[in-house]
């Protein structure tokens, strides 16, 4: 999936067809496509007649405290009714949704690497940070700047966090790696400066599997370095659609629930 988002961000015919609105069509694509599937798997994966019928039942239950307003009786045995009706429906729900929700999930990171994030852009002033174990390990800490970056303020020094800042800005665009020096090693962290649809980390991690499948896009630090993390702060991208912008996350499951509600109703699927 790596491979695909790179190579759709660098074909031109896809810039040219979709220019700034790329992240957009990404987003609608990758919608339709998913809620297509997780009523698939819904459909293969639930007890369909008793989804159906615990639905009917609800309905019911809802008719009978219209119907019956004047007979408080039969009002509170059908809200008792009502409250047994929808927890028997969340427990057949259930099921379906453990078979999406992980698979869901990873996917999810791997996309918001392209379009949660923005690159830098050219003299934009952005911050460093590196944390490392110890307050000897900070003291020690160098930088290392490629070509095409400079420092734009004396470095920061925080004892409490045992982190050392530094404000940087870049001269063109590109794809750097930065390094930070310590006790005669060097750790490498990528900086994407530019426009385009770039596969970002904001943060490189040492150890800490999950972690580092959740925050992170790059190899590990070493488990024997002085060095926790190095990180920088890359600018939220948002996506327009009908020109109302939003988080790329907040779009995809308005889409998604659109499409899936159609695909159930084509399909006959009982959701």
């Amino acid at each position: 999936m790596n491979l695909a988002f790179t190579h759709l961000a660098q074909c031109p015919a896809a810039l040219g067809i979709f220019g700034y609105n790329l992240p957009a069509a990404i987003v609608l694509v990758v919608s339709i496509v998913i809620g297509y599937l997780m009523v698939i798997v819904f459909g293969y994966t639930s007890d369909q007649k008793a989804i159906k019928h615990a639905k009917d039942q609800l309905k019911a239950h809802l008719l009978a405290v219209r119907l019956f307003q004047d007979q408080l009786g039969v009002v509170i045995r059908s809200y008792g009714g009502i409250l047994r009706g929808t927890g028997r429906y969340l427990l057949l729900a259930f099921k379906p949704l453990l078979f999406v929700i992980i698979p869901l999930t990873f996917l999810m990171i791997q996309i918001d690497r392209y379009l949660g994030s923005k690159p830098l852009e050219v003299s934009q002033q952005f911050l460093l940070k590196a944390r490392t174990a110890n307050e000897e390990a900070m003291n020690s800490l160098t930088l290392e700047l490629p070509g095409g970056l400079q420092a734009t303020a004396p470095p920061v020094h925080s004892v409490t966090g045992n982190e050392v800042i530094w404000r940087l800005a870049a001269e063109k665009d590109g794809n750097y790696e930065i390094g930070v020096q310590s006790g005669g090693q060097t750790y490498k962290k990528k900086i994407v400066v530019g426009g385009g649809l770039e596969r970002l980390s904001a943060i490189r991690l040492r150890g800490d599997f999950w972690q580092r499948m959740l925050y992170s896009a790059e190899p590990a630090l070493p488990a024997s370095s002085p060095v926790q993390s190095i990180e920088v702060k890359y600018p939220p991208r948002e996506v327009s659609f009908a020109a109302i912008a939003s988080n790329w996350i907040v779009a995809f499951f308005l889409l998604s629930l659109v499409a899936g509600f159609i695909f159930k109703s084509a399909l006959g699927i009982e959701i």
